[in-house]
């Protein structure tokens, strides 16, 4: 097999493409806003439904979704499976070498000192440590690249996408992670998922028969 930078990116081009808008626009923020004033103004809108809604998104991003789709895809592909699983595996274990390296306070420790100024959804416990990257959404942007490069309709990768950001933006509404934790788990995500691909789906055991049915499937 000989796949490139450009044969990964065609497949996942309208997703990568959205994508790279959306950095832009964060970038930019980030720019023109500080860090204190992005979090009140996120924390300072919410509601009953989406204190309620928030947890469910989150799930979302939490490793055992990936974990479950990847089983399910072993009925039917191993070698989409292996794709999921070991994308999923090297950003996952990527974002806590960064997040233990880098150490920095989650919103809760950040802003002790003005707890009673913030919004908490209830009955959600709140981490202290190791706020940078988020990785629910290291996972979520990862999941949703590998899911847009092997799916035939790429239309779905619009689905992909606001789903992945739908995950962000629940880590920082439940108070969990900063605006900056968020845009640097996407970037992680996207594009150490890419380069991933890139490398792992050159190799030619994962282009073999055996690899390309699974458990429902696993007639010669």
């Amino acid at each position: 097999m000989n796949i490139g930078i450009k044969d990964v990116l065609k497949q996942v081009r309208l997703f990568f493409i959205l994508y790279l808008v959306l950095l832009l626009c964060c970038l930019a923020i980030k720019l023109l806003f500080s860090k204190e004033t992005i979090y009140f103004n996120v924390n300072s809108h919410y509601s009953d439904w989406a204190d309620w809604l928030a947890p469910y998104f989150t799930d979302l991003g939490n490793g055992w979704t990936t974990i479950i789709l990847a089983l399910i895809l072993v009925l039917f592909n191993y070698r989409k499976a292996f794709l999921l699983a070991s994308a999923y595996a090297v950003t996952s274990l990527l974002a806590q070498i960064v997040k233990h390296i880098v150490s920095a306070p989650r919103p809760a420790l950040f802003f002790s000192n003005r707890l009673s100024e913030i919004h908490f959804v209830k009955g959600m416990y709140l981490d202290k440590f190791d706020s940078f990257p988020s990785g629910h959404t290291v996972t979520a942007f990862s999941t949703a690249v590998v899911l847009t490069y092997l799916l035939k309709n790429k239309s779905w990768s619009i689905l992909l996408f606001i789903t992945a950001i739908l995950v962000g933006c629940s880590r920082m509404y439940l108070s969990e992670h900063f605006f900056e934790d968020v845009t640097a788990g996407s970037a992680l995500g996207v594009f150490i998922t890419i380069f991933w691909l890139c490398w792992i789906d050159n190799k030619a055991f994962l282009h073999s028969a055996k690899w390309n049915r699974g458990l429902l499937n696993r007639k010669e």
